[in-house]
């Protein structure tokens, strides 16, 4: 059954959703000296233009004192946010000056001439973008902010992968560690994972590659090209929970419905899908075919910033909340420019690792647009290990 939205546990900051005024913003900003005045007001009115249609006009006056607060520490300390499309809208449109998936972000990341890089999402992307830029200070607003997916594998582990697969190309998920990464040959995104295992394969002159750590994106890119797979049995908590039984019941209940999926979602969820590809495509499609409903299968804040540019579109919003996605709030985004805290460190000798595999992915064409999956297409035989 479809989860319509986690429920919020009153004693746990990370279970905040939508409206968040009602669990603290406006008691947050005033704990900061932060009021919303007549100048804060002009300094953000053209911004609460971007999120009127998430944040009612009463509510706003709790978020932009925060926000107006965070965008002249920026000037001030020569900073940027690089805020993910799970980010929710305050935040996305606000605050970030990037804004997109983790490979567009990781680029962006390459080639900020900012002193500062403040990761609007989790860990590992905070860990991407010390990689990228070492010369930069990178903070990451909130330590909890991890990755199931991420923790599901170790460089010792990828070691041992690769002694049990000799001479075959591990191309690991970017949604991991430095460790990990540093461990990989090339990584890859869900943007561009089967170009990516396409490329490994004949680089390295075989028919087999690793794809790490995500079960369910190995089986999906398995589908899609004539490659042997070889797997990992992790999975995102968020994704992980969509069933083919939820994109029936949803099409049930609203005739005419678009489900759009992403590929971290399991097999029998794509078959059931109209479309499916990684956030940036997501977006992307619905920006381009302005589909009358459409339900995204995937974390809850996307439907909210997608929904920005597709205003006549309606949204069906059964939710799957990241709880670690969500630890970021403009309030600990805040508190890490003024103290600059939470900087993220990569070691020096496993950063240069790292970068060689996430060098070979970014070296690679560039496609005008992010690389669709097909839905529909009969599951691959996947060794999962």
């Amino acid at each position: 059954m479809v989860r319509i939205i986690d429920a919020p546990l009153a004693a746990d900051p990370v279970c905040e959703t939508r409206p968040r005024a009602q669990w603290g913003a406006l008691d947050a900003a005033k704990a900061r000296g932060l009021e919303f005045t007549a100048d804060v007001k002009r300094e953000t009115d053209a911004l609460y233009e971007m999120v009127e249609h998430v944040i009612p006009p009463f509510e706003w006056p709790a978020y932009a004192p925060l926000i107006a607060a965070i965008n002249r520490l920026k000037k001030q300390k020569n900073a940027v946010i690089l805020a993910h499309n799970y980010m929710t809208s305050e935040i996305f449109f606000c605050v970030g000056d990037f804004r997109g998936d983790s490979l567009a972000l990781a680029r962006e990341a390459a080639q900020s001439k900012a002193d500062v890089i403040v990761q609007a999402g989790v860990h590992f992307m905070a860990e991407t973008s010390k990689i990228l830029a070492p010369g930069k200070t990178v903070l990451i607003p909130d330590l909890r902010a991890g990755c199931s997916l991420a923790a599901s594998i170790t460089g010792a582990d990828v070691r041992l992968i690769g002694e049990r697969f000799p001479g075959v190309p591990v191309v690991t998920y970017v949604n991991t560690s430095a460790e990990v990464k540093a461990e990989s040959d090339v990584t890859c995104t869900s943007s561009n994972a089967v170009q990516v295992a396409e490329w490994a394969a004949k680089e390295w002159g075989t028919d087999r590659v690793i794809l790490i750590p995500d079960e369910f994106l190995a089986k999906n890119v398995a589908a899609m090209t004539k490659l042997k797979i070889i797997a990992w049995h992790g999975r995102c908590e968020v994704h992980e929970r969509f069933t083919a039984e939820d994109v029936r019941e949803l099409r049930a209940a609203h005739p005419g419905l678009v489900v759009l999926a992403h590929p971290e979602c399991p097999p029998d969820v794509m078959a059931e899908s109209d479309y499916a590809g990684s956030t940036a495509a997501l977006a992307n499609y619905v920006e381009k075919n302005r589909p009358g409903k459409v339900v995204l299968l995937t974390e809850c804040s996307m439907s909210d910033n997608v929904a920005a540019a597709a205003p006549e579109t309606d949204f069906i919003r059964p939710c799957n909340l990241c709880p670690h996605m969500k630890r970021i709030t403009l309030e600990a985004i805040y508190d890490a420019l003024v103290e600059m805290k939470h900087e993220v460190v990569v070691d020096e000798a496993v950063r240069v690792r790292a970068k060689r595999a996430i060098d070979r992915m970014l070296a690679l064409p560039k496609t005008a647009a992010p690389l669709d999956f097909e839905t529909g297409l009969p599951r691959a035989d996947v060794t999962v290990i």
